[in-house]
């Protein structure tokens, strides 16, 4: 048989076809893909307060559902107002007898945003609202073992909800707004191991709502009661303030 009759015979579609279709399934494995995630919570508290709170991340690993550890290594220059923020941190996440460490890059818009970022993830937050962070901001992903990419954003707001009077709309009366604050947290993340995105697949879409709901709890704990606000010279407030000496 001649070797032209052989080109003919020979099936290079069907061959190309399944190589297209393997690579494709190294490039993206089951499993792997990118996830978002959000949830949100209206709390009877200052908005102030419940930052101070969501930026104390050496306090994660005591209320953040499976983190094991958490400790901020960097902190970010002063601010307008003279405070130090988070700008580095390692965490420790624990499940299904696993454990992992990885290091995420922090950004705090005070009083509205904290940001953590992991792996590959990039911010979309301007520029100009993190001068603060300049030393940190464009620096390299830092990679890991478990995530591909983490971005990891809380971000609070005033909500005022005054409470309805009875009265016809021809009332003038003022009445005090309550001090709430609108809690958003949002997840977007992709794991760089199918084996991890297997162990979480029944816990994960739930994750977000596991996180708010525990700040909640922590709020309440720290916040109800006599002074429900963190007062001006309390610990958290002043450990930032000073950048916390420990790490730079």
């Amino acid at each position: 048989m001649s070797k032209a009759m052989l080109r003919t015979l020979r099936p290079v579609s069907v061959l190309h076809s399944v190589r297209s279709q393997a690579q494709r399934s190294f490039i993206t494995l089951p499993g792997t893909e990118s996830q978002s995630l959000s949830a949100t919570r209206i709390l009877p508290y200052k908005s102030s307060s419940l930052y101070t709170l969501i930026a104390d991340v050496d306090s994660y690993s005591s209320f953040v559902p499976y983190c094991v550890e958490s400790k901020v290594t960097k902190w970010s220059e002063a601010d307008k107002n003279g405070q130090r923020w988070p700008s580095e941190a390692d965490l420790k996440v624990g499940w299904g007898g696993y454990e992992e460490e990885f290091t995420s890059r922090l950004l705090c818009v005070p009083g509205s945003v904290v940001e953590a970022l992991s792996g590959d993830a990039v911010t979309d937050l301007s520029k100009t609202d993190l001068s603060h962070h300049s030393a940190t901001f464009d620096a390299p992903a830092i990679a890991n073992a478990i995530f591909q990419s983490l971005r990891t954003r809380w971000t609070v707001k005033p909500f005022h909800y005054k409470p309805p009077t009875g009265h016809p709309q021809t009332d003038k009366t003022v009445h005090p707004a309550r001090d709430q604050t609108e809690v958003h947290l949002t997840l977007n993340f992709q794991f760089s191991n199918p084996i991890y995105a297997a162990l979480s697949k029944a816990v994960a879409p739930r994750v977000a709502g596991m996180m708010i709901e525990a700040f909640e709890v922590r709020a309440r704990r720290l916040l109800d009661g006599p002074g429900s606000a963190i007062p001006e010279k309390h610990s958290l407030v002043e450990k930032f303030s000073t950048g916390k000496k420990i790490g730079v």
